[in-house]
């Protein structure tokens, strides 16, 4: 048997650690982004009928969707940054971004200081959701990567649903209000969060495997001791480093990093397109008109819970996925995730056509719930677990920026456009649409996503170089 190299014994080490309270609570800190993205991604949803601007429906759209513009240019320049810099650093700066935007967006005395501020925000969304999950991929012992970075996920949705609780009871509490300071007050109150995030996260150790990338040998030693490997030594540190230095000098886009992007890109565009934050950005729009009460604050409210019903459920189905995603694996619950979502958005789209009054709403709040749950289970939090797991470390925090950007930019495309399509088309066609794209990812996928589950991160990399139909079973034979 070959003998490990010094490098592959710390990996290993490493990779077979117990995934305690400590790497929890790191990954927590972690997600604290995913929070606040949740959050600024569904507080504009809850206000948007309350912002007493007049908006042209390309205005509006930018509106919603100008957060995912900025999205997209944070996800593209956090990757070399983060690279260069260290995950830990840009995490730390995302979380000012975040503060600065809320309270510029809460303070904005015009429409157009507001639409800068939500791109303002869409940096550090984008930012965050290129660097958490390879940060988290670099320490997490890999029989619960996948559980550690879907806890992203998790945070996202948890995010969603608490801010349409908080829309609701600010609207509740203060309905005279309603359009003049209650907008302000939802979407002022995510610097809270921020400014706990920006706090703890000075408080987080640097990713491992970037500071062996780096050479950094006493920032290593004590991130690893933080992480309850202890029995390693200076001379054994510095060693490794070396080693790791020395094959990180290889091409940043070989043919298995092109295999690897290609497919996780697809992946990131198709979770987008799909449809799933039109009901969290537009929900409260689309459901107000739907009850009796109209587009008064009654029906604004009404629209919000009913929001904030489809929100709670994705929430509780992602504690699932959490559970199932190193046991069931990505591939499997991914099949799983798009066809359940092609399957109700047909219910959903044939419902919004055919079908009047409360049945009408009914039908819709299902297809929705059902879109969800299957959307929870096993797609968005897959998409951030491949992001964060495909690609060797020297070119992680890039190659996980280019595909936040795909997801931004798909995303920002599919929410600016939403207004006008729905408005030309209706939306029971527009979800028709939604079908049609999900089964399209479902079919795709069945040939081109690979089970990771089990393997470490430098074994999926070296997976993605091997060509053929045997690169798991080769990877796992060589062990």
């Amino acid at each position: 048997m070959e003998k490990l190299s010094m490098e592959d014994e710390l990996l290993k080490k490493m990779d077979s650690n117990s995934a305690n309270k400590i790497y929890w609570s790191l990954t927590l800190l972690a997600t604290v982004g995913g929070f606040l993205f949740g959050y600024d991604t569904a507080d504009i949803g809850t206000a948007l009928d309350l912002i007493p601007y007049h908006l042209s429906a390309f205005a509006l759209g930018y509106l919603v969707a100008g957060a995912s513009l900025g999205a997209a240019i944070g996800a593209i320049v956090a990757g070399p940054l983060t690279d260069k810099y260290g995950r830990k650093s840009i995490l730390i700066v995302d979380a000012l971004i975040y503060a600065i935007g809320a309270v510029v967006s809460a303070l904005t005395v015009n429409a157009d200081v507001l639409l800068v501020a939500r791109t303002f925000i869409g940096l550090a969304v984008g930012a965050d959701s290129a660097i958490a999950t390879a940060y988290i991929a670099e320490y997490a012992p890999k029989d619960k990567r996948g559980s550690l970075e879907m806890l992203q996920e998790w945070m996202i949705t948890f995010a969603q649903t608490i801010s349409y609780i908080i829309g609701f009871a600010v609207l509740f509490s203060l309905p005279s209000l309603a359009f003049n300071d209650d907008w302000r007050i939802i979407l002022g109150l995510a610097a809270i969060p921020a400014i706990i995030g920006l706090i703890y996260r000075t408080k987080m150790p640097e990713s491992p495997r970037w500071l062996m990338l780096k050479g950094k040998t006493e920032k290593l030693k004590s991130t690893l001791a933080f992480l309850g490997i202890r029995d390693v030594n200076d001379d054994e540190i510095k060693r490794i480093t070396e080693e790791v230095k020395r094959d990180s000098k290889r091409p940043e886009f070989s043919p298995g990093i092109k295999r690897a992007l290609l497919v996780a890109g697809l992946w990131m565009m198709f979770q987008q397109i799909t449809g799933i934050n039109i009901p969290f950005y537009y929900g409260p729009k689309i459901f107000a008109p739907l009850f009796g009460s109209g587009s008064g604050l009654s029906g604004i409210t009404d629209g919000i819970l009913a929001t904030l019903v489809i929100s709670a459920t994705q929430t509780l189905i992602v504690l699932a996925a959490l559970k199932y995603v190193d046991k069931i694996g990505r591939r499997g619950l991914g099949k799983i995730g798009y066809f359940g979502m092609a399957l109700f958005m047909v219910i959903g789209g044939l419902s919004f056509i055919y079908l009047s009054g409360f049945s009408k709403i009914v039908s819709l709040i299902v297809a929705f719930i059902g879109f969800m749950i299957f959307f929870g289970l096993g797609v968005g939090g897959i998409g951030w677990t491949i992001q964060g797991e495909y690609f060797p470390t020297h070119v992680r925090g890039t190659m996980a920026s280019i595909l936040a950007f795909i997801n931004w930019m798909s995303n920002f495309a599919l929410i600016e456009i939403f207004p006008a399509w729905d408005k030309a088309v209706g939306l029971g066609y527009v979800m028709l649409t939604f079908a049609a794209l999900s089964f399209i990812a479902w079919a795709l996928f069945m040939f081109m996503l690979p089970e990771t589950k089990g393997l470490s991160v430098e074994e999926i990399a070296q997976m993605f170089e091997k060509v053929g139909g045997r690169e798991k079973e080769d990877i796992q034979e060589s062990k």
